[in-house]
């Protein structure tokens, strides 16, 4: 039943993001494009996923641990080198494909040879990321010394 659940979970998120425009990757270009021809729509595409978690987070703040134990817990609010070098390795994929993983998966049905190479290089990186991070992690005097 919950593979049954999640699949039709899955779907609903798919028909979402194609019916918001967010496999289009000209309209999210467009919307990170803010200094040239900005296309605010998709604000509310994200607002729309924000504001239900925001939700969830506040009704589940003090409540019993069953209730709350089935909702992630709220990130904590650290900026550091992981976050910086992560979400701005993000959003220059995101910028210069105009996708990211959700739309990427959506879009590999009608994406063409683009969305493909796009998701391949995406595989690739979640690959490679485990051990660039544990080489960055590693002290400094270690790789010198």
């Amino acid at each position: 039943m919950r593979a049954f659940i999640s699949f039709i979970a899955g779907g609903l998120f798919g028909l979402g993001l194609l019916i918001s425009g967010m496999t289009d990757t000209t309209k999210v270009q467009g919307w990170l494009d803010i200094f040239g021809a900005w296309d605010p729509t998709l604000a509310f595409v994200m607002g729309g996923a924000i504001l239900p978690m925001a939700l969830a987070w506040l009704f589940t703040k003090g409540r019993k641990p069953v209730l709350a134990a089935s909702f992630p817990t709220p990130p904590k609010p650290e900026i550091g080198r992981k976050l910086v070098i992560g979400s701005t390795m993000f959003g220059m994929g995101w910028g210069l494909s105009g996708l990211c993983p959700g739309p990427a998966v959506a879009s590999l049905s009608f994406g063409g040879a683009g969305g493909l190479i796009f998701m391949a290089a995406m595989l690739v990186g979640m690959v490679l990321a485990p051990p660039i991070r544990r080489r960055l992690d590693q002290p400094t005097a270690a790789v010198y010394g």
